[in-house]
């Protein structure tokens, strides 16, 4: 284990934690060992916060600009062994809760029927019958999602990609007045657990005996991305670009909106390259954080590491990423979930880079706002890939804002005939008991308000361009 300097009082916390942590017969020694790191780093209070002076902005050479990657190979043989050292991992372990659904986010469907494993599957399945490679999938599942998904990837057994899950590990809840863990306290059931963040996929690959199987096959790189990230392609000039420069680590990195102020940005730090998060920003300088003058580029989570690399970082016990303290409640009880993200992984690995990647590559659908975007005429599907309508002129999505009758998918896909037309439309926002009938368009900024206790129709075929509509006398 790590050596960290401890009070008293706390050694003495960790001491007990150790002896309870010990009896949990639920989880692997791999498991409690990773825990009780993370416990101990937390408790010696290792510092989180960066000394503001020393932050700079990266330069080209850190961050490197898309449009100056040389281009693909374009013989097919040399695409196949790129391909060949390839292997792609989505993160698998969220559960569609929050947009109303039981079991594994990833089995919600985006459009024409597909959910984002179809189209996940799909497009490896392209990429390997075109060039007629074998890259395999990965899906680092959790505890939460592992049941369905074994269920779920058993239709794509005649499909030419070699699928493999694996699950991250699974933390007990720390109960925050006596830090013992939940789970022995007689709170066995799933409650009593969390998966630690995706910044566990680097030891969880190790552990489950992925790596060597990988490494073995003579795969060099792994793709990591969200599976509700519907931009995150296999991507050959970025690949190309990393075998080329021997680069360990490539995070993708994007222009940052206003919608994006809140997410990790790259800097160089130290002589290092570093991902700071806004939990590590002093309160003096979160306003300038959140600018988009001086921090220009967000992190997309879309990350390519060098599996070797990962081994060897593992093995050394030398990915100490920034602890996120994730505070719940459960039964009334608070409890603490200690976490890590893979992103802040980045300044261990030798020759990290970002690559400014173009927008299309971030594409998450994190709420039903989302879904309406990519199941709309804003997108069509082309082997299995969304492609954004060239008759759009402006480059940035609409904002789209919807209620809380919205929140949930059933009860999304229940309030719409069709979805709405909107190449046109800049803004959207919905609120209150509104229907929309079929072939409906929007165009520029659209407000739809309903007043308390009216149910509002919108008619078949309306065309609603830069309204406000409260009731059915607005229409």
């Amino acid at each position: 284990m790590a050596t960290v300097t401890l009070s008293s009082a706390d050694a003495d916390k960790l001491s007990n934690l150790q002896s309870a942590t010990v009896a949990l017969s639920q989880i692997s020694e791999n498991e409690k060992t990773g825990f009780i790191n993370l416990v101990a780093r937390y408790l010696s209070g290792e510092a989180q916060h960066v000394e503001w002076s020393k932050i700079q902005t990266p330069t080209d050479e850190v961050v490197v600009p898309y449009d100056s990657l040389a281009p693909t190979p374009e013989d097919s043989s040399e695409v196949k062994n790129l391909l060949d050292k390839l292997v792609v991992l989505k993160l698998n372990g969220g559960l569609g809760t929050t947009m109303g659904c039981t079991g594994p986010k990833s089995v919600i469907e985006v459009r024409d029927g597909l959910t984002f494993l179809d189209l996940i599957v799909i497009q490896i399945e392209n990429l390997n019958s075109k060039f007629g490679s074998n890259v395999p999938l990965l899906l680092m599942n959790s505890f939460n999602t592992h049941d369905d998904t074994q269920k779920i990837v058993e239709k794509y057994t005649n499909s030419n990609v070699e699928i493999h899950t694996f699950n991250q590990s699974q933390y007990p809840r720390l109960v925050v007045d006596d830090f013992l863990p939940l789970p022995s306290k007689g709170q066995t059931g799933k409650d009593g657990w969390y998966p630690p963040g995706h910044g566990d996929v680097f030891p969880s690959l190790m552990n489950s005996g992925k790596l060597d199987t990988l490494l073995s096959q003579g795969k060099e790189y792994v793709f990591v991305a969200n599976s509700d990230n519907l931009g995150a392609l296999v991507d050959l000039k970025i690949l190309n670009h990393l075998i080329q420069n021997k680069n360990e680590y490539c995070m993708e990195v994007t222009p940052k909106t206003l919608a994006d102020v809140k997410g990790g940005t790259l800097i160089s730090y130290e002589g290092r390259v570093q991902l700071l998060e806004i939990a590590q920003v002093p309160d003096e300088h979160v306003s300038e954080f959140k600018s988009i003058e001086k921090f220009k580029i967000f992190n997309t989570n879309n990350l390519w590491v060098n599996l070797k690399a990962i081994k060897r970082l593992v093995e050394a016990d030398a990915l100490k990423m920034e602890i996120i303290p994730n505070p719940k409640e459960v039964d009334g009880v608070k409890v603490l979930q200690l976490e890590t993200a893979a992103g802040a992984a980045i300044k261990f690995f030798d020759k990290a880079i970002g690559i400014n990647v173009p927008r299309s590559r971030f594409l998450p659908v994190k709420a039903t706002s989302d879904l309406l975007l990519v199941q709309s005429d804003l997108y069509t599907l082309q082997d299995g890939f969304v492609v954004r309508n060239q008759a759009r002129e402006n480059p940035e999505n609409p904002s789209i804002e919807l209620g809380p009758e919205y929140k949930k998918v059933s009860s999304f896909l229940g309030r719409f005939k069709s979805i709405p037309s909107i190449v046109e439309l800049d803004s959207l926002k919905v609120a209150g008991d509104v229907w929309f009938g079929a072939g409906v368009t929007l165009k520029g900024k659209v407000s739809i308000i309903a007043k308390s206790g009216i149910k509002l129709e919108i008619p078949d075929g309306s065309v609603l361009a830069n309204k406000e509509i409260n009731g059915p006398e607005d229409l």
